[in-house]
């Protein structure tokens, strides 16, 4: 009879195991889409000061970047450049806090049927390269052929150099298809 209940017990702890280590895909609600994670319905865009001003971030503080070739309601951002340029995606509804107009927030469907947010008529994204909070190595850069700015709670781009430059660590690319990152180091 102890064989048996040690038996259980093992077959209890290997399912319990089983369960802990699935994996469901799910990331913080700041993280973006299938290069950096997936959003979530609790996905927040708030402001933060630095030296370019008032910016768009995640709830995180990670800055939020436009991406110039893009349009309102298309993305044109995937493949290798969405490895560097994460786009902010989401399940839910985004919620809007600080600075942030709420009425400015809206989502697009990406190609891959994700939901990434726009605010002010610009899909958001995110960039590789920007390891903390507030960073803005991705300002200025023209990685995948058009330029990536911050964004101001106005919905307007804030153009001008950054505090870094994507440029020396990021692909440079005329195209922004899959596998866009074939141009070669800026």
């Amino acid at each position: 009879m102890k064989s048996a209940t040690a038996a259980g017990s093992v077959l209890a702890a290997a399912a319990l195991a089983a369960a802990c280590s699935s994996s469901s895909k799910s990331s913080s609600p700041l993280s973006t889409g299938a290069a950096g994670g997936g959003g979530g319905a609790s996905v927040t865009v708030e402001t933060h000061s630095g030296p370019m001003g008032t910016f768009l971030t995640d709830g995180s503080g990670k800055t939020l970047y436009m991406f110039a070739s893009d349009t309102a309601t298309k993305s044109t951002c995937s493949g290798g450049c969405a490895a560097f340029w994460p786009p902010l995606t989401t399940t839910g509804t985004p919620a809007a806090s600080g600075g942030v107009q709420s009425s400015m927030i809206t989502t697009l469907t990406r190609s891959d049927g994700s939901k990434q947010v726009v605010y002010g008529g610009h899909p958001l994204y995110t960039f590789k390269e920007d390891t903390a909070a507030g960073d803005t190595n991705g300002q200025g850069s023209d990685n995948f052929g058009a330029k990536w700015w911050l964004m101001a709670p106005s919905g307007q781009p804030i153009e001008g150099s950054g505090s870094g430059s994507a440029s020396s660590s990021a692909p440079s690319s005329s195209s922004s298809s899959a596998g866009g990152g074939g141009g070669g180091w800026a």
